[in-house]
């Protein structure tokens, strides 16, 4: 029984120390800056190229035109991925980049009001 106590109290302050080294450590460059894997910046644009079109603040063609955009640039970046050394830091910061541009054109779009019209 006593065992148990003591294996149940080494448990209980291991817990206890966990969180504190959590906090303690730094974060990455890349999470203080606000930065995102390229996956995600993907999945996020999708969905909001679909909830554009859902909504009907993206017409027809401008939904068409950035989801080309889109593909291009996955397209791109699946290059990039087969290339010789990986994807490397230059090629990143390219994809950010072009990342940052298609996500502000995409709030470009659908906040110009040339909205589908539902009758």
């Amino acid at each position: 029984m006593q065992k148990f106590a003591l294996m149940l109290a080494g448990l209980g302050i291991a817990a206890a120390t966990v969180p504190a080294a959590a906090i303690a450590a730094p974060a990455p460059a890349f999470a203080q800056a606000g930065w995102q894997n390229i996956n995600a910046r993907q999945a996020r644009l999708e969905t909001r190229i679909n909830q554009g079109i859902r909504s009907g603040a993206l017409n027809r063609n401008e939904a068409t035109r950035l989801r080309n955009d889109f593909r291009a640039l996955s397209r791109l970046e699946a290059q990039y991925r087969r290339s010789r050394p990986g994807l490397t830091v230059a090629e990143r910061r390219d994809l950010d980049r072009r990342f940052d541009a298609l996500s502000a054109r995409v709030r470009v779009e659908k906040n110009d009001r040339q909205h589908n019209r539902r009758h």
